[in-house]
């Protein structure tokens, strides 16, 4: 038995596939899994996110804090509501977690960080606050709702009060706002546009049959997966975690080096690796029939058959979207525009591509 959000006994009374999801009882899809990708891409859809971990800090020095935690730069957070995200490192690069970031106020900010690392994270935190005197408090209390989709913030947006529905509507994005009860911040994790309400669990239930009434179609991890990988996002504990840096997972941009004052933790080790050859994460496509899974290791193109491997898949899936399989792979080198990818044995052609796959609905790679 895992965890449960407060959303779990309306998951099961739906009908949902419940699956383990770093110790948490989650729902895997409520039916056809390709249709819940496609509400999502063509209209709106909505996943219970309540297992991520929202944990706000106070105290006056708390932006100095962050600057030293976080590789991206909270100094940049100017506007109340303004988002960041970036990547918390250990002392040798390696990423302990995904991480978003908002500025609150001076003295006040909220981080939302993933369920595998949560209680890791915490501790990792509140060791480093100490010093800095700043409050850690985890919202153990709130639940949080991702709506996205093309029609996703309309929708959305009846949650709120119809005064606060303007300005929710307005909110640019990468920010959020607090409109009674409800934190909404206009952020994601499939490539759509949409919402992350963060609300009191004992709202939850109510919200959550409200967007369903209102046509919003629930979706489950299956067609996060493939939304996220087609979106070109990384999935910590696949794609990223403590053994890799930034540099080689794909956020380099999520890596603020300048001002070169600020030092943060991972600095050093990073410095150290900038410029230097070494591994990257790069996008397949395949163009012949196969899916691309974790795992599967990746050749050069006419490679023989005990030759040594480029790489290995990160992540695959295939995309409803593109009709055929994509795939994240952390390769070590790479001559062209083809690899080969060994399934059950055989050996099969992709390209390689530069995420993101998909956005918005709209296919960003050449088919």
């Amino acid at each position: 038995m895992g965890l449960k959000t407060p959303l779990h006994d309306i998951h099961v009374k739906s009908g949902a596939k419940i699956v383990d999801f770093g110790g948490w009882d989650l729902p895997l899809s409520y039916g056809s899994q390709l249709e819940e990708h496609h509400a999502v891409r063509r209209e709106a859809g909505m996943f219970d996110v309540s297992h991520m971990g929202v944990v706000d800090l106070a105290g006056a020095r708390t932006r100095e804090f962050l600057r030293g935690l976080l590789a991206n730069d909270v100094g940049r957070l100017r506007s109340p509501g303004k988002a960041l995200y970036t990547c918390m490192l250990r002392e040798d690069g390696g990423i302990l977690d995904d991480l978003l970031a908002f500025f609150i106020a001076e003295d006040s900010f909220r981080l939302v960080v993933n369920a595998g690392t949560r209680r890791k994270d915490l501790d990792w935190i509140g060791a480093h606050a100490r010093a800095f005197g700043v409050e850690v408090r985890e919202r153990a209390d709130l639940a949080i709702l991702a709506v996205q989709g093309p029609a996703a913030r309309a929708k959305a947006a009846m949650l709120l009060a119809e005064g606060d529905r303007p300005a929710a509507l307005a909110l640019p994005p990468f920010t959020a706002a607090t409109f009674g009860s409800r934190f909404v911040s206009r952020t994601g994790y499939t490539g759509e546009d949409g919402f992350e309400i963060v609300l009191p669990g004992e709202e939850c239930a109510a919200a959550w049959e409200s967007l369903r009434a209102a046509g919003v179609v629930p979706a489950g991890l299956g067609a996060r997966d493939t939304l996220r990988l087609e979106a070109g996002m990384n999935l910590y504990g696949s794609d990223m975690d403590e053994s890799r840096h930034p540099l080689e997972s794909g956020l380099g941009w999520t890596v603020a080096f300048e001002p070169a004052e600020r030092d943060f933790i991972g600095r050093a080790a990073l410095e150290r690796l900038r410029g230097q050859p070494g591994a990257r994460l790069a996008g397949l496509v395949m163009e012949e029939r196969g899916v691309l899974r974790a795992h599967q290791r990746v050749f050069a193109p006419h490679a023989a058959s005990d030759g040594e491997a480029l790489g290995e898949i990160t992540s695959g899936t295939f995309s409803p979207t593109l009709n055929r399989s994509i795939a994240f792979a952390r390769l070590n080198a790479a001559d062209g525009p083809w690899v080969s990818v060994d399934i059950r044995g055989k050996r099969h052609a992709a390209r390689i591509v530069e995420p993101p796959f998909v956005r918005h609905g709209r296919a960003l790679i050449p088919l």
